[in-house]
């Protein structure tokens, strides 16, 4: 008896762990890497964690803006806790393994923070929105219970799309080779080593591009359009400008967040050979998780003064 296709997959099926390539074939450029990689990530730790605690300490700061940004902040140590320190291990360990289900788990928390800060960025441009061109309604419209429900839908939407396109990925077969061309279990790559039709995934996969991240991109150029419209019809100049102050650091994070993941995933496959896609994941895996708040803290001046209030307390306690 001729055993089916599907069976010939099923008893091929041996792989138990992942080899994660990364940056193996530039062996010249480990120890730096490993220095540069580890630099930024602790910057990225400290300025979210700063940013967390002055939104959460100073009640100058108890807006839905900065409500936003704090959550902003945990997503984005949440999203490099995901990829960097195993890369980091990588970078000087001779093993590079990871579990298949440690892949998987790996992979499903990229999706679920990547599409939580799709949502999350919409959400902020909305806050802007309202604040630029409804000023008046600004305290009914983004009262403490609407930005609660915000970010809780922020944080659940991501779930079942992540479980899909995880568990979809995992449940293919893999026949082998288990070398994953990456730092870190991003589908594509993945994808690369399953020994079946993967056009219906791609298909999907392509729906929940546009659905869960230009979707939230979308929403962000409708608020925006709106903002600038209201603030060309400003009559005052100083107040031109301190509506666009408000918005240029929410502006930067977007335009680097949504830049550099276009120019991996939007691309055709061809474009750019592997080694120039890992670098280019590095950009929004660990540099633009690193310049969030760096941005925020230095063009908002609300954010420097209470990072002053917030150093000089704790100075004042240690010397008292």
């Amino acid at each position: 008896m001729i055993p089916t296709e599907e069976a010939q997959w099923r008893n091929q099926t041996l792989i138990t762990e992942f080899i994660l390539l990364g940056f193996s074939n530039l062996l010249h450029l480990q120890g730096l890497l490993f220095c540069m990689v580890l630099f930024m990530y602790m910057v990225t730790v400290t300025g979210n964690t700063l940013i967390i605690l002055v939104v959460t300490i100073d009640p100058a700061l108890h807006s839905p803006m900065y409500f936003f940004l704090g959550n902003l902040a945990f997503i984005e140590i949440c999203f490099t806790l995901d990829t960097v320190p195993k890369m980091l291990v990588n970078l000087l360990a001779e093993d590079k393994s990871i579990s298949f289900a440690g892949c998987a788990v790996q992979m499903y928390f990229f999706f679920f923070f990547g599409c939580a800060e799709c949502f999350l960025l919409a959400a902020m441009a909305y806050d802007r929105y309202v604040a630029i061109c409804h000023p008046l309604r600004y305290n009914i419209l983004m009262n403490q219970l609407v930005c609660h429900k915000m970010v809780g839908g922020v944080w659940v939407i991501g779930v079942p799309v992540s479980l899909l396109q995880a568990a979809w990925i995992f449940n293919l077969p893999f026949c082998g080779p288990n070398e994953v061309n990456h730092f870190f279990c991003d589908a594509p790559p993945v994808l690369k080593l399953v020994c079946a039709d993967t056009y219906l995934y791609e298909m999907q996969a392509v729906a929940s591009t546009f659905l869960f991240l230009m979707f939230p991109f979308v929403m962000i150029l409708v608020s925006y359009v709106r903002i600038l419209t209201t603030i060309l019809r400003t009559p005052s100049a100083e107040g031109r400008r301190k509506a666009f102050s408000t918005c240029s650091s929410h502006l930067i994070v977007v335009t680097l967040f949504y830049g550099s993941g276009s120019l991996v995933y939007l691309r055709p496959k061809s474009s750019y050979s592997s080694d120039v896609k890992k670098l280019l994941s590095l950009f929004y895996t660990v540099l633009t998780p690193m310049l969030n708040p760096i941005i925020y803290s230095l063009r908002n001046n609300d954010v420097k003064e209470a990072l002053r209030r917030v150093i000089g307390q704790k100075l004042f306690l240690q010397n008292y």
